[in-house]
């Protein structure tokens, strides 16, 4: 059996990728860092990292935990641990 879905945490955490275009993420907890290129922020499943162009915060709420991310977007990825992550973040942010 697949333990994965036990693993996840309780908090309600959702993507909505629509034509690399638009991306809807709910369980937001926290933006860290915004420009055009990146967005990092927290979720209920953990830092969560949006990379591409011309990107734009559509709406934030953090009360209700939703963002929507307009542009070009090229990943998302989580990420975790200490040094390899700031490392990460160094080199996309500079």
């Amino acid at each position: 059996m697949n333990d994965y879905n036990n693993s996840m945490p309780q908090a309600g955490h959702r993507l909505e990728l629509i034509d690399r275009e638009r991306l809807t993420v709910s369980g937001v907890e926290d933006v860290e860092r915004f420009d055009e290129t990146g967005i990092i922020m927290s979720t209920a499943a953990g830092t969560l990292v949006v990379t591409g162009e011309d990107l734009h915060i559509g709406k934030l709420s953090l009360d209700g935990g939703e963002l929507h991310v307009d542009g070009r977007i090229d990943a998302v990825s989580y990420e975790d641990g200490g040094q390899e992550r700031q490392g990460f973040f160094r080199r996309l942010f500079g």
